[in-house]
Protein backbone atom coordinates (compact mmCIF):
# COMPACT_ATOMS: atom_id res chain seq x y z
CA UNK A 1 0.00 0.00 0.00
CA UNK A 2 1.62 3.24 -1.19
CA UNK A 3 0.76 6.18 1.01
CA UNK A 4 1.18 9.90 0.50
CA UNK A 5 3.07 12.06 3.00
CA UNK A 6 3.72 15.80 3.33
CA UNK A 7 7.09 17.17 2.28
CA UNK A 8 8.87 20.32 3.47
CA UNK A 9 6.65 23.37 3.37
CA UNK A 10 5.32 26.20 5.50
CA UNK A 11 1.57 26.77 5.29
CA UNK A 12 0.34 30.32 5.81
CA UNK A 13 -2.82 32.31 5.24
CA UNK A 14 -3.23 35.65 3.48
CA UNK A 15 -6.08 37.45 1.73
CA UNK A 16 -8.54 34.79 2.89
CA UNK A 17 -6.77 31.78 1.34
CA UNK A 18 -4.02 29.26 1.99
CA UNK A 19 -0.50 29.62 0.60
CA UNK A 20 2.42 27.23 0.55
CA UNK A 21 6.04 28.21 0.97
CA UNK A 22 7.96 25.25 -0.43
CA UNK A 23 11.17 25.13 1.54
CA UNK A 24 13.66 23.41 -0.78
CA UNK A 25 12.74 25.60 -3.77
CA UNK A 26 11.61 28.75 -1.88
CA UNK A 27 8.61 28.86 -4.24
CA UNK A 28 5.20 30.15 -3.16
CA UNK A 29 1.88 28.74 -4.33
CA UNK A 30 -1.64 29.96 -3.69
CA UNK A 31 -3.95 27.03 -2.97
CA UNK A 32 -7.55 26.68 -4.05
CA UNK A 33 -10.16 24.85 -1.99
CA UNK A 34 -9.42 21.42 -3.41
CA UNK A 35 -5.62 21.56 -3.06
CA UNK A 36 -6.02 22.94 0.49
CA UNK A 37 -8.35 20.05 1.35
CA UNK A 38 -6.03 17.42 -0.17
CA UNK A 39 -3.02 18.86 1.63
CA UNK A 40 -4.90 18.92 4.93
CA UNK A 41 -5.98 15.30 4.45
CA UNK A 42 -2.43 14.13 3.75
CA UNK A 43 -0.97 16.18 6.60
CA UNK A 44 -3.54 14.91 9.08
CA UNK A 45 -2.52 11.29 8.52
CA UNK A 46 -0.69 9.30 5.88
CA UNK A 47 -3.18 8.07 3.29
CA UNK A 48 -3.21 6.36 -0.04
CA UNK A 49 -4.48 8.41 -2.95
CA UNK A 50 -7.66 6.32 -2.93
CA UNK A 51 -8.12 7.05 0.77
CA UNK A 52 -7.76 10.78 0.08
CA UNK A 53 -10.49 10.50 -2.56
CA UNK A 54 -12.75 8.69 -0.08
CA UNK A 55 -12.04 11.25 2.69
CA UNK A 56 -13.07 14.14 0.43
CA UNK A 57 -15.87 12.39 -1.44
CA UNK A 58 -18.63 14.50 0.10
CA UNK A 59 -17.03 17.73 -1.16
CA UNK A 60 -15.19 16.90 -4.39
CA UNK A 61 -15.48 14.34 -7.18
CA UNK A 62 -12.74 11.77 -7.60
CA UNK A 63 -11.28 13.19 -10.82
CA UNK A 64 -10.83 16.61 -9.21
CA UNK A 65 -9.08 15.09 -6.20
CA UNK A 66 -6.73 13.06 -8.41
CA UNK A 67 -5.86 16.21 -10.33
CA UNK A 68 -5.12 18.11 -7.10
CA UNK A 69 -2.93 15.24 -5.86
CA UNK A 70 -0.99 15.35 -9.13
CA UNK A 71 -0.50 19.11 -8.78
CA UNK A 72 0.82 18.79 -5.23
CA UNK A 73 3.11 15.93 -6.25
CA UNK A 74 4.45 18.01 -9.13
CA UNK A 75 5.51 20.88 -6.87
CA UNK A 76 6.74 18.41 -4.21
CA UNK A 77 4.42 19.63 -1.50
CA UNK A 78 3.60 15.96 -0.96
CA UNK A 79 5.32 12.77 -1.99
CA UNK A 80 5.07 9.01 -1.78
CA UNK A 81 6.22 7.77 1.60
CA UNK A 82 8.48 5.06 0.17
CA UNK A 83 10.42 7.61 -1.88
CA UNK A 84 13.18 9.53 -0.07
CA UNK A 85 12.81 13.28 0.09
CA UNK A 86 15.05 15.10 -2.35
CA UNK A 87 17.95 16.92 -0.77
CA UNK A 88 19.51 20.09 -2.08
CA UNK A 89 22.94 19.12 -3.42
CA UNK A 90 25.84 20.39 -1.35
CA UNK A 91 27.35 22.58 -4.07
CA UNK A 92 29.77 25.39 -3.33
CA UNK A 93 28.97 28.66 -5.12
CA UNK A 94 32.70 29.12 -5.62
CA UNK A 95 34.72 26.33 -7.16
CA UNK A 96 37.34 27.56 -9.62
CA UNK A 97 38.41 25.13 -12.29
CA UNK A 98 41.92 25.75 -11.04
CA UNK A 99 42.84 27.50 -7.83
CA UNK A 100 46.26 28.34 -9.20
CA UNK A 101 45.42 29.41 -12.74
CA UNK A 102 42.66 31.63 -13.99
CA UNK A 103 39.32 32.69 -12.52
CA UNK A 104 36.94 30.24 -14.16
CA UNK A 105 33.96 29.67 -11.90
CA UNK A 106 34.78 32.44 -9.45
CA UNK A 107 31.85 34.56 -8.31
CA UNK A 108 32.69 38.21 -9.04
CA UNK A 109 33.18 40.66 -6.21
CA UNK A 110 30.16 42.97 -6.29
CA UNK A 111 30.65 44.98 -3.10
CA UNK A 112 33.85 45.95 -1.32
CA UNK A 113 33.54 47.54 2.12
CA UNK A 114 36.65 49.61 2.69
CA UNK A 115 37.55 50.50 6.27
CA UNK A 116 39.28 53.82 5.72
CA UNK A 117 39.86 54.11 9.46
CA UNK A 118 39.47 51.94 12.52
CA UNK A 119 39.13 54.97 14.80
CA UNK A 120 35.94 56.68 15.97
CA UNK A 121 35.04 59.94 17.66
CA UNK A 122 32.14 58.29 19.49
CA UNK A 123 32.34 55.70 22.23
CA UNK A 124 29.09 53.79 21.71
CA UNK A 125 28.64 51.38 24.59
CA UNK A 126 27.50 48.46 22.42
CA UNK A 127 30.00 48.93 19.57
CA UNK A 128 31.25 45.62 18.19
CA UNK A 129 34.56 47.25 17.16
CA UNK A 130 35.51 49.00 20.40
CA UNK A 131 33.37 47.45 23.14
CA UNK A 132 33.96 44.39 25.27
CA UNK A 133 33.05 42.06 22.40
CA UNK A 134 35.65 43.41 19.96
CA UNK A 135 37.73 40.87 18.06
CA UNK A 136 40.45 43.28 16.85
CA UNK A 137 42.55 45.60 19.00
CA UNK A 138 42.26 48.89 17.11
CA UNK A 139 43.89 50.90 19.86
CA UNK A 140 47.17 49.03 20.40
CA UNK A 141 47.17 46.65 17.45
CA UNK A 142 49.54 46.65 14.47
CA UNK A 143 47.05 47.90 11.90
CA UNK A 144 47.38 51.57 10.90
CA UNK A 145 44.64 53.73 12.33
CA UNK A 146 43.96 55.38 8.98
CA UNK A 147 44.13 53.93 5.48
CA UNK A 148 46.67 55.62 3.23
CA UNK A 149 45.82 56.96 -0.19
CA UNK A 150 48.11 54.34 -1.72
CA UNK A 151 46.29 51.48 0.00
CA UNK A 152 42.96 52.99 -1.01
CA UNK A 153 44.05 53.03 -4.65
CA UNK A 154 45.27 49.46 -4.41
CA UNK A 155 41.90 48.55 -2.95
CA UNK A 156 40.12 50.15 -5.90
CA UNK A 157 42.32 48.21 -8.31
CA UNK A 158 41.51 45.02 -6.40
CA UNK A 159 37.77 45.72 -6.60
CA UNK A 160 37.85 46.48 -10.31
CA UNK A 161 40.02 43.44 -10.98
CA UNK A 162 37.70 41.09 -9.11
CA UNK A 163 34.36 42.62 -10.13
CA UNK A 164 32.15 42.24 -13.16
CA UNK A 165 31.09 45.26 -15.16
CA UNK A 166 29.45 46.90 -12.13
CA UNK A 167 31.27 47.50 -8.84
CA UNK A 168 30.08 48.90 -5.52
CA UNK A 169 32.44 50.49 -3.02
CA UNK A 170 31.24 51.27 0.49
CA UNK A 171 33.41 53.42 2.77
CA UNK A 172 33.34 52.35 6.39
CA UNK A 173 35.08 52.83 9.73
CA UNK A 174 35.36 53.48 12.65
CA UNK A 175 33.84 56.79 11.77
CA UNK A 176 34.30 57.00 8.02
CA UNK A 177 34.49 60.78 7.77
CA UNK A 178 37.55 60.94 10.02
CA UNK A 179 39.47 60.04 6.87
CA UNK A 180 37.54 62.26 4.47
CA UNK A 181 40.60 63.28 2.36
CA UNK A 182 41.23 59.65 1.39
CA UNK A 183 37.53 59.17 0.71
CA UNK A 184 37.57 62.18 -1.63
CA UNK A 185 40.62 61.08 -3.59
CA UNK A 186 39.35 57.49 -3.82
CA UNK A 187 36.05 58.51 -5.39
CA UNK A 188 37.87 60.47 -8.10
CA UNK A 189 40.40 57.70 -8.68
CA UNK A 190 37.74 54.98 -8.73
CA UNK A 191 35.60 56.81 -11.28
CA UNK A 192 38.56 57.41 -13.57
CA UNK A 193 39.86 53.84 -13.39
CA UNK A 194 36.41 52.30 -13.87
CA UNK A 195 35.86 54.41 -16.99
CA UNK A 196 39.25 53.38 -18.36
CA UNK A 197 38.30 49.72 -17.88
CA UNK A 198 34.80 50.10 -19.31
CA UNK A 199 33.15 49.42 -15.97
CA UNK A 200 30.81 51.40 -13.75
CA UNK A 201 31.33 52.01 -10.06
CA UNK A 202 29.13 53.55 -7.42
CA UNK A 203 29.92 54.71 -3.91
CA UNK A 204 28.24 54.73 -0.54
CA UNK A 205 29.29 55.23 3.05
CA UNK A 206 28.16 54.71 6.62
CA UNK A 207 28.60 57.53 9.13
CA UNK A 208 27.52 58.60 12.61
CA UNK A 209 26.83 62.07 11.12
CA UNK A 210 28.86 63.99 13.72
CA UNK A 211 31.29 65.29 11.07
CA UNK A 212 28.80 66.27 8.35
CA UNK A 213 30.12 69.74 7.54
CA UNK A 214 28.70 71.81 4.63
CA UNK A 215 31.64 71.03 2.35
CA UNK A 216 31.31 67.30 3.04
CA UNK A 217 27.59 67.39 2.35
CA UNK A 218 28.29 69.22 -0.90
CA UNK A 219 30.81 66.58 -1.92
CA UNK A 220 28.37 63.75 -1.21
CA UNK A 221 25.67 65.48 -3.24
CA UNK A 222 27.89 66.33 -6.19
CA UNK A 223 29.32 62.80 -6.35
CA UNK A 224 26.02 61.01 -5.75
CA UNK A 225 27.42 59.04 -2.81
CA UNK A 226 24.82 56.95 -1.02
CA UNK A 227 24.65 57.51 2.74
CA UNK A 228 23.58 55.32 5.65
CA UNK A 229 23.47 57.02 9.03
CA UNK A 230 23.77 55.13 12.28
CA UNK A 231 21.23 56.65 14.65
CA UNK A 232 19.07 55.10 17.34
CA UNK A 233 16.08 57.42 17.55
CA UNK A 234 14.91 60.30 19.74
CA UNK A 235 17.33 62.15 22.01
CA UNK A 236 17.01 59.93 25.08
CA UNK A 237 17.48 56.74 23.03
CA UNK A 238 20.35 58.10 20.94
CA UNK A 239 22.13 59.50 23.99
CA UNK A 240 21.78 56.31 25.98
CA UNK A 241 24.51 54.49 24.07
CA UNK A 242 25.74 56.72 21.22
CA UNK A 243 27.95 59.07 23.21
CA UNK A 244 31.25 60.90 22.81
CA UNK A 245 34.34 59.79 24.71
CA UNK A 246 33.54 62.25 27.49
CA UNK A 247 30.11 60.69 27.94
CA UNK A 248 28.17 63.53 26.31
CA UNK A 249 25.23 62.55 24.12
CA UNK A 250 25.42 62.97 20.35
CA UNK A 251 21.79 63.68 19.41
CA UNK A 252 21.96 67.48 19.51
CA UNK A 253 25.11 67.40 17.40
CA UNK A 254 23.86 65.06 14.68
CA UNK A 255 20.17 66.01 14.30
CA UNK A 256 20.67 69.38 12.55
CA UNK A 257 23.48 67.97 10.38
CA UNK A 258 21.28 65.09 9.23
CA UNK A 259 18.41 67.43 8.40
CA UNK A 260 20.75 69.54 6.28
CA UNK A 261 22.01 66.46 4.45
CA UNK A 262 18.44 65.30 3.80
CA UNK A 263 17.53 68.74 2.49
CA UNK A 264 20.45 68.78 0.04
CA UNK A 265 20.92 65.13 -0.97
CA UNK A 266 17.87 63.96 -2.92
CA UNK A 267 19.26 61.77 -5.69
CA UNK A 268 19.39 58.68 -3.46
CA UNK A 269 17.47 57.67 -0.32
CA UNK A 270 19.40 58.51 2.85
CA UNK A 271 18.85 55.54 5.14
CA UNK A 272 18.83 55.38 8.92
CA UNK A 273 20.28 52.28 10.51
CA UNK A 274 19.05 51.65 14.07
CA UNK A 275 20.70 49.32 16.57
CA UNK A 276 18.11 47.85 18.92
CA UNK A 277 19.05 46.95 22.49
CA UNK A 278 17.20 45.68 25.54
CA UNK A 279 16.66 49.29 26.57
CA UNK A 280 15.61 50.70 23.19
CA UNK A 281 12.81 48.55 21.79
CA UNK A 282 10.10 51.14 21.17
CA UNK A 283 10.34 50.54 17.43
CA UNK A 284 7.23 52.43 16.38
CA UNK A 285 8.30 55.53 18.26
CA UNK A 286 11.80 55.34 16.82
CA UNK A 287 10.41 54.97 13.30
CA UNK A 288 8.00 57.89 13.74
CA UNK A 289 10.74 60.15 15.04
CA UNK A 290 13.23 59.32 12.32
CA UNK A 291 10.75 59.64 9.46
CA UNK A 292 8.39 62.39 10.62
CA UNK A 293 10.66 64.58 12.74
CA UNK A 294 14.08 64.01 11.19
CA UNK A 295 12.95 63.27 7.63
CA UNK A 296 14.45 59.89 6.70
CA UNK A 297 12.78 58.04 3.84
CA UNK A 298 14.19 54.64 4.82
CA UNK A 299 14.72 53.17 8.28
CA UNK A 300 16.20 49.74 8.99
CA UNK A 301 16.47 48.04 12.37
CA UNK A 302 18.94 45.42 13.60
CA UNK A 303 19.28 43.83 17.04
CA UNK A 304 22.57 44.55 18.76
CA UNK A 305 25.36 42.06 18.13
CA UNK A 306 26.80 41.11 21.48
CA UNK A 307 27.54 38.30 23.89
CA UNK A 308 24.54 37.33 26.04
CA UNK A 309 26.04 38.59 29.29
CA UNK A 310 25.95 42.27 28.33
CA UNK A 311 23.23 44.35 29.99
CA UNK A 312 22.04 45.73 26.66
CA UNK A 313 21.74 42.27 25.04
CA UNK A 314 18.23 41.39 23.89
CA UNK A 315 16.83 38.37 25.70
CA UNK A 316 13.96 36.05 24.79
CA UNK A 317 11.27 38.43 26.00
CA UNK A 318 12.97 41.26 24.19
CA UNK A 319 12.82 39.36 20.90
CA UNK A 320 9.10 38.74 21.52
CA UNK A 321 8.59 42.47 22.05
CA UNK A 322 10.62 43.27 18.95
CA UNK A 323 8.61 40.84 16.83
CA UNK A 324 5.29 42.26 18.00
CA UNK A 325 6.39 45.78 17.14
CA UNK A 326 7.86 44.71 13.80
CA UNK A 327 4.53 43.11 12.96
CA UNK A 328 2.59 46.24 13.84
CA UNK A 329 4.85 48.41 11.70
CA UNK A 330 4.75 45.82 8.92
CA UNK A 331 0.94 46.04 8.85
CA UNK A 332 1.28 49.78 8.38
CA UNK A 333 3.75 49.12 5.56
CA UNK A 334 1.21 46.80 3.93
CA UNK A 335 -1.59 49.35 4.02
CA UNK A 336 0.67 51.90 2.35
CA UNK A 337 1.80 49.42 -0.28
CA UNK A 338 -1.75 48.38 -1.11
CA UNK A 339 -2.45 52.05 -1.80
CA UNK A 340 0.84 52.45 -3.75
CA UNK A 341 2.23 54.80 -1.14
CA UNK A 342 5.80 54.70 0.09
CA UNK A 343 6.61 53.37 3.54
CA UNK A 344 10.18 53.44 4.77
CA UNK A 345 10.33 50.28 6.91
CA UNK A 346 13.18 48.80 4.89
CA UNK A 347 13.32 45.48 6.77
CA UNK A 348 10.04 44.53 5.07
CA UNK A 349 11.07 45.72 1.61
CA UNK A 350 14.33 43.79 1.72
CA UNK A 351 12.66 40.58 2.92
CA UNK A 352 9.88 40.75 0.34
CA UNK A 353 12.35 41.30 -2.46
CA UNK A 354 14.17 38.10 -1.47
CA UNK A 355 10.89 36.20 -1.20
CA UNK A 356 9.76 37.46 -4.61
CA UNK A 357 13.03 36.41 -6.23
CA UNK A 358 12.86 32.96 -4.67
CA UNK A 359 16.10 33.38 -2.76
CA UNK A 360 17.28 30.15 -1.14
CA UNK A 361 20.60 30.58 0.62
CA UNK A 362 23.30 28.11 1.41
CA UNK A 363 25.00 31.00 3.24
CA UNK A 364 23.38 33.79 5.26
CA UNK A 365 24.85 36.71 3.32
CA UNK A 366 27.42 37.66 0.71
CA UNK A 367 30.33 37.74 3.16
CA UNK A 368 33.25 35.80 1.73
CA UNK A 369 31.49 35.63 -1.64
CA UNK A 370 30.34 38.72 -3.50
CA UNK A 371 31.13 40.96 -0.54
CA UNK A 372 34.51 41.40 1.11
CA UNK A 373 35.88 43.78 3.73
CA UNK A 374 39.24 45.55 3.50
CA UNK A 375 41.17 46.71 6.57
CA UNK A 376 43.25 49.87 6.85
CA UNK A 377 46.41 48.02 5.74
CA UNK A 378 44.77 46.33 2.74
CA UNK A 379 44.11 42.91 4.22
CA UNK A 380 40.94 41.31 2.81
CA UNK A 381 38.45 39.76 5.25
CA UNK A 382 35.05 38.06 5.16
CA UNK A 383 33.33 41.41 5.63
CA UNK A 384 33.81 44.79 7.29
CA UNK A 385 33.02 43.34 10.72
CA UNK A 386 36.04 41.05 10.48
CA UNK A 387 38.37 43.61 8.89
CA UNK A 388 41.74 43.43 10.60
CA UNK A 389 41.19 39.96 12.07
CA UNK A 390 44.02 37.64 11.05
CA UNK A 391 41.83 34.63 11.82
CA UNK A 392 39.31 35.72 9.17
CA UNK A 393 41.72 36.96 6.52
CA UNK A 394 41.11 35.94 2.89
CA UNK A 395 44.02 37.64 1.18
CA UNK A 396 45.23 41.17 0.47
CA UNK A 397 44.33 43.81 -2.08
CA UNK A 398 47.83 43.52 -3.50
CA UNK A 399 48.00 39.74 -3.85
CA UNK A 400 44.29 39.07 -4.39
CA UNK A 401 41.93 36.60 -2.77
CA UNK A 402 43.43 33.48 -1.26
CA UNK A 403 41.16 31.00 -3.05
CA UNK A 404 42.22 28.09 -0.85
CA UNK A 405 41.21 30.05 2.27
CA UNK A 406 37.98 31.18 0.62
CA UNK A 407 36.95 27.66 -0.40
CA UNK A 408 37.87 26.32 3.04
CA UNK A 409 35.63 28.96 4.65
CA UNK A 410 32.73 28.08 2.34
CA UNK A 411 33.21 24.38 3.01
CA UNK A 412 33.05 24.93 6.78
CA UNK A 413 30.07 27.27 6.76
CA UNK A 414 27.63 25.59 4.34
CA UNK A 415 24.12 25.25 5.76
CA UNK A 416 24.20 21.50 5.18
CA UNK A 417 26.64 21.27 8.08
CA UNK A 418 24.41 23.25 10.45
CA UNK A 419 22.29 20.48 11.90
CA UNK A 420 19.85 22.80 13.63
CA UNK A 421 19.29 24.78 10.42
CA UNK A 422 19.17 22.08 7.78
CA UNK A 423 15.59 21.08 8.65
CA UNK A 424 14.20 24.51 9.56
CA UNK A 425 11.50 25.80 7.22
CA UNK A 426 12.92 29.36 7.39
CA UNK A 427 16.41 28.37 6.26
CA UNK A 428 16.16 29.70 2.66
CA UNK A 429 16.19 33.28 3.97
CA UNK A 430 18.20 32.83 7.18
CA UNK A 431 20.74 30.07 6.64
CA UNK A 432 21.93 30.32 10.22
CA UNK A 433 22.35 34.08 10.56
CA UNK A 434 25.23 36.55 10.78
CA UNK A 435 28.75 35.11 10.98
CA UNK A 436 29.95 37.91 13.22
CA UNK A 437 27.11 37.42 15.68
CA UNK A 438 27.84 33.69 15.76
CA UNK A 439 31.51 34.41 16.44
CA UNK A 440 30.67 36.79 19.29
CA UNK A 441 27.98 34.56 20.81
CA UNK A 442 29.45 31.10 20.25
CA UNK A 443 33.09 31.65 19.37
CA UNK A 444 32.88 30.44 15.77
CA UNK A 445 31.32 31.53 12.48
CA UNK A 446 30.06 27.99 11.86
CA UNK A 447 27.56 28.00 14.74
CA UNK A 448 23.94 28.88 13.91
CA UNK A 449 22.46 31.80 15.83
CA UNK A 450 20.04 29.70 17.84
CA UNK A 451 19.18 32.52 20.25
CA UNK A 452 16.95 34.22 17.70
CA UNK A 453 15.45 31.26 15.80
CA UNK A 454 11.89 31.91 16.96
CA UNK A 455 12.23 35.58 16.08
CA UNK A 456 13.45 34.71 12.56
CA UNK A 457 10.67 32.21 11.99
CA UNK A 458 8.05 34.64 13.27
CA UNK A 459 9.34 37.49 11.11
CA UNK A 460 9.63 35.29 8.01
CA UNK A 461 6.04 34.13 8.47
CA UNK A 462 4.94 37.77 8.78
CA UNK A 463 6.69 38.72 5.55
CA UNK A 464 5.23 35.72 3.72
CA UNK A 465 1.75 36.83 4.78
CA UNK A 466 2.44 40.33 3.51
CA UNK A 467 3.63 38.86 0.24
CA UNK A 468 0.46 36.80 -0.07
CA UNK A 469 -1.72 39.83 0.60
CA UNK A 470 0.07 41.86 -2.06
CA UNK A 471 0.00 39.05 -4.61
CA UNK A 472 -3.78 38.91 -4.30
CA UNK A 473 -4.65 42.55 -3.73
CA UNK A 474 -1.95 44.57 -5.52
CA UNK A 475 0.30 42.31 -7.64
CA UNK A 476 1.54 45.33 -9.59
CA UNK A 477 3.43 46.41 -6.47
CA UNK A 478 5.50 43.22 -6.55
CA UNK A 479 6.31 43.78 -10.21
CA UNK A 480 8.64 46.59 -9.18
CA UNK A 481 11.08 43.97 -7.93
CA UNK A 482 11.16 42.49 -11.44
CA UNK A 483 11.71 45.92 -12.96
CA UNK A 484 14.56 46.68 -10.58
CA UNK A 485 16.22 43.35 -11.33
CA UNK A 486 15.81 43.86 -15.08
CA UNK A 487 17.31 47.33 -14.75
CA UNK A 488 20.29 45.91 -12.86
CA UNK A 489 20.79 43.19 -15.48
CA UNK A 490 20.62 45.78 -18.26
CA UNK A 491 23.43 47.71 -16.61
CA UNK A 492 25.53 44.56 -16.33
Amino acid sequence: MITLAPREFHLFQAAGRDFLYLVPSAAIFALDDITSAVLAAVTETKRTEAAVVDALAERFDGATVHEAVADLLAVRAIGYEHEPESRTPRVLPLMPASLSTGRSGVIPLTTMVMNVTNQCNLACTYCYEYGEDKIVDTEHGKKPKFMSEQTARESVEFLLRESGTVAHLTFFGGETLLNFPVLQSTVAYGRRRAAELGKSIDFSLTTNATLLRPEIIEFLVENDVGVTISIDGPREMQDRFRVFHNGAGSYDVVAPKIKELLKRHRSKPIAARVTLTSGTLDITRIYRHLTEEIGFGEVGFAPVTTSPGQGYAIGERGFDTMLAQFRALAQEWLECSLANRHHGFSNVTESLEEIHKGVSKAYPCGAGLGLLGVSTDGDVALCHRFAGSDAHKLGTVRDGVDRDAQVAFLERNHIADKTDCSRCWARPLCSGGCYHEAHVRYGTTTHPNLHYCEWIRGWTDTCLRLYGELSERNPAFLARFDREEAKAEAVV
